[in-house]
């Protein structure tokens, strides 16, 4: 295949919805870092998700490393790209899995946060913290510097409360907890 052949990388027209994309990457991501059947049913939910917009995933080997290529599902024939079926090239999308949203860059910039936090602010917040960075690390394969309001709502109402333990001083300061964290992060306390 030569450069010619491929899609656009940035697949600006892409009819793929910025968020089914970040998914599909946030899934092949952890397909990757875990075996057997809970590697499967990761990529068997980002198949399935794709499938419901009309694409479809493939990885392809890069210099820099691997990326998700998704395309659309009828530019394919037995699982192949048949180049002639292409019309709009730049409806393809192409994402990298390395860099900056890779899980060792991940969990070593919200380490960072964490470690600051426990230096700065004690044992209690550093618990809170971790259990935080812990989630939207392995849970999203985000960095607490970009984490979204909606991932602070599912850490506080689904993560936290069934997963962490917290005793009850943990629990009395979550709130101040996070805020100290984007403190910490540089940025602003995303709206909950």
């Amino acid at each position: 295949m030569t450069d010619d052949d491929e899609p656009a990388p940035a697949g600006e027209d892409s009819e793929l919805p910025p968020d089914v994309l970040e998914e599909a990457v946030r899934l092949t991501r952890l397909a990757r870092r875990t075996d057997g059947e809970r590697a499967e049913t990761h990529r068997q939910r980002r198949d399935a998700m794709l499938a419901t917009h009309g694409y479809e995933a493939r990885l392809r080997a890069d210099d820099d490393g691997d990326v998700l290529v998704c395309y659309p599902a009828e530019w394919l024939r037995d699982g192949e790209v048949v180049f002639d079926r292409i019309e709009d090239r730049s409806r393809g999308v192409e994402r990298p899995l390395a860099g900056e949203d890779d899980w060792d860059v991940v969990e070593a910039a919200n380490r960072e946060i964490v470690a600051r936090v426990g230096e700065h602010h004690g044992p209690v917040h550093e618990a809170n913290v971790r259990a935080f960075a812990d989630f939207l690390g392995n849970h999203h394969v985000c960095r607490i510097a970009v984490a979204t309001s909606a991932q602070v709502r599912e850490f506080r109402e689904e993560y936290y409360p069934r997963n962490v333990w917290p005793d009850d001083e943990q629990r009395a300061v979550l709130e101040q907890s996070l805020r100290i964290a984007f403190d910490v992060a540089g940025v602003e306390h995303p709206p909950v």
